[in-house]
């Protein structure tokens, strides 16, 4: 059985993962600019993608460590060096591909702490009108607002 067809596998199944890792660092950069400009309906659209994109990924993942079990190989970063060292492009895409899941890694992190912080701030909003729901505004007799909590209740004398 020659390796050089699994080889050549395992060569395509690098380059698909580094254009779609890139592809999705590209997502994660509009998702951030959505997030700060706090265009929640450009998300919800952008999310559909996200999680297909990521689900790509993950299949590209198995497909790679499928091919290796295949190869007796283990699923490996070590593995993969090894078999593709006669590969100096593959072998420099497999490098590539470690500093865009770090990046991936990175800018997922940070739009997630700017949908906690869209979160909490949307929370304080929507207590500060809850708050106010419960307490009507009351008028004086020039029909200012005045502050609730002062003046006489109604029926008493």
């Amino acid at each position: 059985m020659s390796l050089q067809p699994e080889l050549q596998r395992l060569a395509a199944l690098i380059d698909s993962e580094a254009v779609l890792l890139r592809a999705f660092i590209a997502l994660l950069e509009q998702e951030e600019a959505l997030l700060v400009a706090g265009d929640a309906d450009a998300l919800l659209a952008l999310s559909h993608d996200k999680t297909d994109r990521f689900h790509k990924l993950q299949r590209l993942h198995a497909d790679r460590a499928l091919l290796l079990g295949r190869m007796r190989r283990p699923d490996s970063d070590a593995s993969v060096r090894e078999l593709c060292a006669p590969l100096p492009d593959t072998l420099a895409r497999w490098g590539e591909i470690h500093g865009l899941a770090r990046e991936a890694q990175r800018r997922n992190a940070l739009n997630g702490k700017l949908v906690a912080e869209r979160m909490q701030h949307n929370q304080a909003a929507l207590s500060v009108l809850l708050s106010a729901a419960n307490r009507p505004q009351l008028y004086d007799s020039a029909g200012m607002a005045r502050p609730t909590g002062g003046g006489r209740h109604l029926g008493s004398a």
